[in-house]
């Protein structure tokens, strides 16, 4: 049975648990622009706004890829007690993507990652994409940042994607 190409609006969730070798307190400060740098190969931002220079309520960053339109990303919440943090971010070309992320410290020095993607396209090509191939995508891409960010928790070092991909 043939399958058809989704029609506009198109919007999909996606959902990961990822489980860290550090308690949140440890983990949440990770999940900034900035401080990915430390831990994330191959990531790379321009900060928009930010008072602190680091992530906070209302920030605003974009990153580039492979020389496509830049990506805005907009933090509507930072709960720093709860370890809480969602963002907004917006490729007018293709995509809205709503990121929650919710560290659950687990009592034993480590925590878990509770991550929820909810893409938008906004365009035909891009609710086919999200439709046919972001799952692999997602999870690939989830399988990776958690095994970085947990050598980088073991370490202090970035794991480089050539010494995973080899």
């Amino acid at each position: 049975m043939e399958e058809h190409q989704p029609y506009l609006p198109y919007r999909k969730v996606f959902t990961c648990k990822q489980f860290h070798k550090a308690p949140a307190q440890q983990v949440f400060p990770l999940l900034c622009p900035e401080r990915e740098k430390e831990w994330l190969d191959g990531w790379n931002y321009s900060m928009i706004y930010s008072q602190s220079g680091l992530i906070e309520q209302d920030c605003v960053f974009q990153t580039h890829h492979n020389g496509s339109a830049p990506t805005t990303w907009l933090v509507t919440k930072y709960d720093l007690p709860g370890q809480s943090i969602e963002y907004f971010r917006i490729k007018t070309t293709d995509y809205v993507v709503k990121i929650n992320i919710d560290l659950d410290d687990a009592g034993d020095g480590t925590c878990y990652s509770n991550i929820t993607y909810q893409y938008t396209a906004t365009n035909r090509q891009q609710a086919a994409f999200i439709h046919f191939h972001m799952s692999d995508f997602f999870n690939k891409t989830m399988q990776w940042w958690e095994k970085a960010l947990n050598y980088y928790l073991a370490t202090g070092k970035m794991l480089q994607k050539n010494q995973v991909l080899k």
